[in-house]
């Protein structure tokens, strides 16, 4: 028996429901991409101000905020944590998590408000539930370029941080560009040299991955199981290592070097978005149906990760 959501979020939803999703998205896109706009390491009154709005959205739903300050260079940036605190098994922790910083002089429609915008729909959603276990919704800093793979990257210096402190990780979600998709038969490309992919994976880029290690592997399935069940946006799931281009690119590598279980959630970035790190990133080029659809099934992915590993039902694919 799942816990009880603030909202009902399984399929299903009426209109209205699902209409209001689907408007908050886009709102959120917008003022990270057009009324901030670039949100680079350079940009630091720009960062602030979005950490400002991101702020404000955690606790207009109630959620205890902190901040995770660091200095970087001679300036202070932040990751922004939002917490549940568990009700059976607070010492164990979920976390979902969403890099609100760009590459310098690009909006970042995709890149990555489009993974802040699901992460703060999700934390709205569940303002109200009583998980078990401790939910944790975060906003990262400094994950792109030059800090990505460093020790300043904002996930690195958090995950360092649970690692130090021992604290018990069973799940960490990473949204890490979710909001580009074609219809378009060939709009989907793979990594170099693997072109077999071709023949394992669809050539129409119009599904979501659930990206993992193969220490990740359990999770991944368990998140592809409940968004398969619960949303109508296709899904597809890839486990590879580190050095295949595109698999660890995203913050939940940060966990992986800590030995956490982690899965990056993406429309494939590069692979796909033309638009990947350049000023056209801009929020009319997202599409908002498929991005409610991805709420609507995480809703209920992490109402299933909250339960005891051995009340979950088995996975129904090898």
């Amino acid at each position: 028996m799942l816990c009880q959501s603030a909202i009902a979020v399984e399929s299903g939803q009426p209109a209205a429901v699902v209409s209001d999703i689907r408007e908050r998205l886009e709102v959120t896109v917008r003022t990270l991409a057009e009324t901030i706009g670039p949100r680079s390491y350079r940009d630091t009154a720009s960062l602030a101000v979005a950490a400002d709005f991101i702020t404000r959205s955690f606790e207009a739903g109630g959620h205890t905020v902190t901040f995770q300050p660091y200095e970087v260079k001679g300036q202070t940036y932040r990751n922004i944590i939002a917490e549940r605190r568990g009700t059976e098994e607070p010492d164990r922790v979920l976390i979902v998590g969403a890099h609100y910083d760009t590459v310098e002089g690009t909006p970042g429609a995709d890149d990555n408000a489009s993974g802040v915008a699901v992460l703060l729909e999700l934390a709205r959603l569940h303002a109200e539930t009583r998980f078990r276990n401790t939910v944790r919704f975060v906003a990262f800093t400094l994950e792109e370029p030059p800090f990505f793979r460093s020790p300043q990257m904002g996930s690195r210096v958090y995950a360092g941080s649970l690692k130090e402190r021992g604290e018990r990780v069973e799940a960490m979600l990473c949204l890490e560009m979710v909001g580009y998709y074609s219809q378009e038969k060939g709009s989907q490309s793979f990594p170099f040299p693997l072109f077999w992919l071709r023949w394992r994976y669809p050539t129409t880029g119009n599904f979501i991955t659930v990206v993992s290690n193969s220490d990740s592997e359990p999770l991944q399935m368990h998140v592809r199981d409940a968004l398969k069940a619960n949303m109508a946006l296709p899904v597809e799931t890839f486990t590879g290592p580190w050095w295949i281009a595109g698999v660890d690119l995203s913050d939940h590598g940060s966990f992986w070097k800590e030995g956490y279980p982690a899965v990056m959630l993406t429309d494939t970035a590069f692979y796909r978005n033309p638009h990947y790190h350049r000023s056209t990133d801009r929020p009319e080029t997202l599409d908002y149906g498929a991005m409610t659809e991805l709420v609507q099934g995480l809703s209920v992915a992490l109402l299933a990760l909250d339960q005891p590993e051995e009340t979950r039902p088995p996975s129904a694919e090898p």
